[in-house]
């Protein structure tokens, strides 16, 4: 069953993804959005470090088929073990 969602698909859709800044987070998350969203561009990807720079915060907007895409992107991204908060 699919539940009602107010967007409407395709649309373009900012995640906030926030992880230490560790050599490779932004390449590890480029790598998971890709494989949900082939046709998102790194290169749009904005970073975001934190003001000790202790954190660092991407932000990438795919354009967005559908609520199960959402979905599936979402929960990879919170499971992957550099991820601290997506939003």
């Amino acid at each position: 069953m699919t539940r009602p969602t107010l967007l409407e698909f395709p649309c373009d859709f900012p995640l906030k993804i926030m992880g230490a800044t560790t050599d490779g987070f932004a390449q590890a998350i480029v790598a998971v959005v890709l494989e949900h969203a082939p046709e998102f561009d790194a290169a749009t990807m904005e970073m975001r470090p934190s003001r000790a720079g202790n954190y660092l915060a991407l932000t990438c907007t795919i354009r967005a088929t559908s609520q199960t895409q959402l979905d599936a992107l979402y929960q990879a991204l919170t499971a992957h073990p550099l991820v601290k908060v997506v939003l």
